[in-house]
């Protein structure tokens, strides 16, 4: 029997990819497994139980032990003497790993090591065969799983009619001119979903305002709302929605559904909503896609985020340095370390937030840039190419 032997760890996705490969793919999974990973370890089976993948578990006594380690692995190999084993020694603890190691070579067993940076599989020992690429298979929903998360309901995958394509390009290309109406009229659809109404009041200075006149127009053209004298009407949640910010959620996706062949993207959806299988806490994701076997997640904001908070004498950070700590984590939470993230913001952002956004790894499309946005996740995606 072909049979993967895993050392299992925070990382899932350097177990499943392999184990899912069409070319490496085996008939059975042993998950090496200390009491701290268990959870992990569930997470992992299910994925593969469900990709028909039999399991085992080996459970450590104590990880730290390396004699006791050795030992047991040891007694593993006795057990599955008869298999065609494989040691993918990516994941684990670096005692695991040596343990792990010193009983595949003592067994004969193939041994390889999964390098994220290249999306290979790299065969060690002597004679070993040239490294190789992993297949581009995964799915969104088997990749969150194997990290414990479930999606709770089926993502969304809408599609813009010809006037909301128009709204688009209008507000991609006006970002100067059109940037303080579109944070007045944000606030405005933030009022009314809080009061929970599909109508909302203008005050004097926007009723004033020639700029949020011109941009209330093009978004009554795209039938997201009327304007009736002082008054706002949104033609559905969904479209109060879609006025609030949803418009540039559907600007994401179109370009990335814009390169999804060039960049070979897998799996993609807009809308996901996420729960922790373990808390059952909720989160939200604008945008994401699996490419290069790893998760992409995309937040967008059309809200003001760029500036401080509150008065000049007790300013609070931006907040796009909350929503940027907060995308940062949920990547890692969610996808685990591999995990890219974007903000991409209606608005500029100052420098100190870029550099926190540099700091946490997450790429930033603003402003202007949103115009060129395929682009900018051309050379996110595929770096250096």
């Amino acid at each position: 029997m072909k049979t993967h032997v895993c050392l299992v760890s925070e990382q899932a996705a350097a177990n499943l990819l392999p184990a899912l490969d069409a070319q490496l793919k085996p008939q059975k999974v042993v998950l090496v497994v200390s009491t701290k990973m268990q959870r992990r370890a569930e997470h992992l089976t299910s994925v593969f139980k469900e990709s028909a993948i039999q399991v085992s578990v080996c459970t450590l006594g104590n990880e730290h032990d390396f004699q006791q380690t050795e030992n047991e692995l040891l007694d593993l190999a006795a057990e599955i003497a008869s298999d065609e084993v494989a040691l993918n020694i990516t994941g684990g603890t670096k005692l695991m790993s040596i343990a792990a190691q010193s009983v595949a070579q003592a067994s004969s067993w193939r041994m390889f090591y999964v390098d994220a940076d290249t999306d290979r599989v790299v065969w060690l020992g002597k004679d070993a065969p040239p490294a190789q690429p992993l297949a581009q298979q995964l799915k969104l929903r088997h990749y969150l799983r194997s990290y414990g998360f479930e999606l709770t309901q089926k993502p969304a995958r809408p599609q813009a009619t010809a006037a909301q394509q128009t709204l688009k390009q209008n507000l991609t290309q006006q970002v100067d001119s059109l940037k303080d109406a579109l944070a007045d009229l944000n606030w405005l659809a933030q009022n009314a979903e809080e009061h929970r109404n599909l109508s909302v009041q203008l005050d004097a200075r926007q009723l004033d305002s020639r700029s949020l006149d011109v941009l209330l127009r093009d978004f009554e053209r795209a039938q997201a709302l009327t304007l009736k004298g002082d008054r706002i009407q949104f033609a559905s949640e969904a479209m109060r929605d879609f006025v609030k910010g949803g418009w540039l959620e559907l600007h994401v996706i179109q370009a990335v559904h814009e390169v999804t062949g060039s960049l070979n993207i897998r799996d993609k959806a807009m809308g996901l909503e996420v729960q922790d299988q373990a808390t059952q806490t909720r989160n939200e994701l604008d945008i994401a896609f699996m490419a290069r076997n790893r998760l992409f997640v995309i937040e967008c904001k059309t809200a003001r985020i760029d500036k401080p908070q509150g008065n000049s004498d007790r300013a609070a950070p931006p907040k796009a340095n909350d929503t940027l700590f907060k995308l940062a984590e949920n990547c890692r939470r969610i996808g685990g370390y591999g995990t890219r993230g974007m903000l991409v913001s209606y608005r500029e952002l100052r420098e100190p937030e870029q550099k926190l956004a540099r700091a946490l790894n997450i790429e930033v499309v603003a402003g202007r840039q949103i115009a060129d946005l395929a682009g900018r996740l051309k050379r996110w995606v595929q770096p250096g190419q």
